[in-house]
């Protein structure tokens, strides 16, 4: 067995011995855009495994156990889902570690790493390493690296999944024969898992699979036919994850509404643009600032790849560039705000709003405060600015029941109804 190490402020640190022996575990939170970065990571020799323990009820209250009940309801889940998974006999406690990101901002989610360790300890699995995965240099382990490489594949991972998630929420409500969406989204992760392990990186390649993609998902038969477009925005977990959300978007999907959900790569390109604003804001190394516009940059390239590739098919509807929704924000916040999701969230509204998805659903977990500030707190200037938006802030936490959430989802769809009736009264009168 490896062992183990600690660094001299007392932390445990991940060697290279267990990069050999250890299983690592991976929180859950966009099933396809997660699957194909736990490839990425297995392809370097890291032995990774991606949760699939989904019972929020159990994990919110194993959370609650051994996190103080202040602390923001995703924290309480990605820690409930680790504890319970290491705890629950599928691993060797003396050989396994933990993943889970870090931002570096101001957020709550840059102590989640904190709060897990001291959680480990109160569980009496103290011997569990866990590793950072961050751009901010924040913690080191003699065991993981961050390689430029290794980003750069984990990016292809981001803008693979955005695409086939953009693709499958326009087809999935319109499908003739149900299930040919959800067929051909397993197969691409396959396919791209495949490519993946045998090193199918680099932008020829993206751009051809881009327009592969576009074209398999195209020959889908369907029948589209009138229905509420209703987008999901919020904090990133609750956003994008079925086990914060209580299956938010399978709801709105029975309901009979098209989801419309904007992609991980903006959020990706907002973290890497506010290292290169704080030089702006308060100083700092040229050569920071260098080197995070070429890493935006890139990624940019990418999306705008992915964007490019949806436009060859008039059906499809693509998203606007990061560039777009910073000139959006600007109205409204300053690129300070950035704090959790910053101005970015408020982009994303106005971004849903203007593409004409009136209908939004703004995901607010308990204790996430930028979050009610940039979300919540920005509902009423934007009804000011767009009198035909149709907003709903939903609260997740571990007290909220899933009914009075489904019937206030409901209330905003009823009255997404009511004015699509009235437009059609008014333009009759016309």
């Amino acid at each position: 067995m490896a062992k183990l190490i600690y660094d001299k402020n007392g932390r445990l640190l991940f060697t290279k011995e267990m990069k050999k022996e250890y299983t690592l575990l991976i929180p859950q939170m966009l099933p396809i855009h997660f699957g194909m970065m736990r490839m990425c990571l297995q392809k370097r020799g890291y032995n990774c495994v991606t949760m699939d323990n989904m019972d929020q009820r159990a994990i919110a209250d194993i959370g609650l156990k051994y996190v103080h009940n202040d602390t923001c309801y995703p924290a309480l889940l990605v820690i409930g889902q680790l504890i319970e998974a290491v705890g629950s006999g599928k691993y060797d406690k003396d050989k396994v570690g933990l993943f889970i990101t870090q931002t570096g901002g101001g957020c709550r989610a840059s102590n989640y790493i904190h709060l897990l360790r001291k959680a480990l300890k109160k569980a009496d699995m103290e011997q569990v390493p866990v590793i950072s995965i961050n751009l901010s240099g924040l913690e080191k382990n003699p065991g993981f690296k961050l390689t430029l490489p290794l980003i750069l594949e984990l990016v292809f991972s981001i803008v693979y999944g955005d695409i086939i998630m953009l693709l499958a929420n326009q087809c999935r409500p319109y499908e003739v024969n149900k299930g040919d969406t959800d067929a051909l989204v397993h197969k691409w992760e396959e396919r791209l898992v495949d490519e993946f392990s045998r090193g199918g990186f680099g932008m020829k390649k993206l751009k051809k699979n881009f327009d592969l993609i576009v074209a398999d998902f195209a020959r889908i038969e369907r029948v589209v036919t009138p229905r509420p477009r209703v987008g999901v925005v919020g904090e990133i977990y609750v956003k994008y994850s079925p086990l914060g959300n209580n299956n938010l978007e399978q709801f709105l999907q029975d309901e009979g509404a098209e989801v419309v959900v904007p992609g991980l790569v903006d959020f990706v390109i907002f973290k890497i643009y506010n290292r290169d604003a704080d030089v702006d804001l308060y100083g700092g190394s040229k050569l920071k600032k260098l080197v995070v516009g070429a890493l935006q940059k890139y990624v940019e390239k990418c999306q705008q790849a992915m964007i490019d590739a949806v436009k060859k098919c008039p059906e499809f509807r693509p998203p606007s560039p990061f560039s777009h929704l910073k000139e959006k924000a600007a109205g409204y916040l300053g690129k300070g705000n950035k704090m959790g999701e910053g101005w970015l969230l408020t982009a994303e509204m106005l971004e849903l709003i203007e593409d004409g998805t009136n209908n939004i659903v703004c995901t607010q977990p308990f204790g996430c405060l930028p979050n009610h500030i940039v979300g919540k707190g920005m509902i009423r200037r934007l009804k000011d600015d767009y009198p035909k938006s149709n907003i709903v802030a939903i609260d997740y936490d571990p007290g909220a029941t899933k009914i009075n959430q489904e019937n206030r989802i409901k209330l905003m769809l009823a009255n997404a109804g009511r004015m699509e009736k009235a437009e059609e009264r008014e333009t009759v009168e016309v």
